[in-house]
């Protein structure tokens, strides 16, 4: 069985609250690696919504989340399908 690499998470992580509604926000990479930063946010209900592209710094990663909470609202990570972006 392969072993699952190590991530590096970046600090910008963490639960995000808005409206009542709290989620995960998950920014890492392949620790040790300079590749971008991936960009994935879990809701309580454990729906994934994940961004096919990577950043290039874990602020761009952070910055796309809220760009995404401020356009879309933060209840478009409550999908009963897990989405991509």
């Amino acid at each position: 069985m392969a072993k699952k690499p190590k991530l590096e998470h970046s600090e910008l992580a963490g639960e995000f609250t808005d409206d009542g509604i709290t989620v995960l926000v998950d920014i890492f990479r392949p620790a040790g690696a300079d590749i971008g930063w991936s960009l994935e946010v879990i809701s309580e209900d454990d729906d994934v919504t994940t961004w096919e592209e990577t950043f290039p710094t874990d602020e761009e990663a952070f910055s796309e989340f809220l760009a995404t909470v401020a356009r879309d609202g933060i209840r478009s990570f409550l999908e009963a399908d897990p989405a991509v972006h």
